[in-house]
């Protein structure tokens, strides 16, 4: 088969790892090109993300002419950087495309169980960790509960799949159709309903550098995906306000009965306390509500997702 494959690789600030993930991917380009499974028009499409360190520049200092780099205007994000890259293969004819962190904890490996299971007709094939066992307790537990939450607000999301993961070129196209400003692409590729397939793999600690994903990226991260494909948050809230309603009824009759038979006693403790409740409540709600409405307020901007600034390639032409 002779297949055009394009792998993506998002980067920020990876001057201390780009070396490493550059000689494993060239390595890993060379013995499937020999064996036939890929084209030797494939390529490996390096997405700098606004970095500030030197990243761009070692993109660009690459001597292998079947990596490329495209360098975006502004740091765009993650997902923006995945799809600015998925978006620039697909104009380049790729016949698959697959999205790959340039930290080397995900195993370039497992792109030979891709490639099988593309062979075999799926167009979506999903990167999978066997386990967790590199996380800490801490990431572990806040994991496993996004999962649950996901499923619990009617998400279709695959357990323990980040954004590791090969398109055919139909999936990708309709992927590309997707009209939405905020992304979050491990809850959209499975509403394209293509056939898929797993591929498991064992997650290793990352190369060299810092992690791009703090906690506070992390919440931010799942509260975008939470909030991207269910409006239960909302409902919740709705049920919520049902309950506290019934609540004050039935406080309210109870503070009439105690009046009426002399039992009221004047008190401060239990108004303070509902006061603060029921305050917190609603700051909550206001809160997710503000979640909701800020989305609508960035989807009706139309902005680009990311501003292409330079496209890096020793090739003259398209490739196909």
């Amino acid at each position: 088969m002779n297949t055009v494959l394009y792998i993506v690789v998002p980067c920020y600030n990876e001057e201390a790892v780009l070396p490493e993930t550059s000689r494993r991917l060239g390595l890993l380009m060379d013995d499937l090109t020999a064996k036939g499974e890929i084209s030797p028009a494939s390529r490996v499409l390096f997405v700098d993300d606004g970095s500030r360190d030197k990243t761009w520049s070692m993109i660009e200092a690459l001597e292998d002419a079947r990596f490329e780099g495209a360098k975006l205007a502004h740091n765009a994000g993650h997902q923006n950087a995945v799809w600015a890259g998925m978006t620039l293969a697909c104009e380049r004819n790729c016949d698959a495309v697959i999205s790959l962190d340039a930290d080397l904890q995900d195993d370039p490996e497992a792109i030979r169980g891709f490639l099988k299971a593309y062979r075999e007709g799926c167009d979506v094939v999903y990167g999978v960790r066997k386990s967790r066992t590199t996380d800490t307790v801490f990431k572990r537990s806040t994991a496993e509960a996004f999962y649950k939450i996901m499923g619990a607000c009617g998400a279709e999301v695959v357990n323990n799949h980040a954004d590791y993961r090969l398109l055919s070129r139909r999936a990708l196209e309709a992927l590309l159709q997707f009209g939405e400003v905020n992304l979050f692409l491990r809850g959209m590729v499975p509403l394209l309903g293509f056939k898929s397939e797993k591929v498991y793999y064992d997650r290793a600690e990352r190369f060299a550098g810092e992690s791009k994903y703090p906690l506070k990226k992390m919440l931010s991260f799942a509260m975008d995906g939470i909030t991207s494909f269910s409006v239960k948050p909302i409902r919740f809230i709705t049920v919520l306000g049902i309950l506290f309603a019934l609540l004050g009824a039935a406080f309210g009759l109870y503070a009439l009965v105690s009046l009426f038979t002399g039992h009221a006693v004047v008190g401060w403790t239990s108004t303070i306390m509902s006061i603060w409740l029921i305050g917190g409540v609603q700051l909550i709600a206001i809160g997710v509500i503000g979640e909701y409405i800020g989305k609508i307020y960035m989807e009706t901007k139309r902005r680009p997702r990311f501003i292409l600034e330079t496209y890096h390639s020793k090739n003259s032409a398209p490739h196909k």
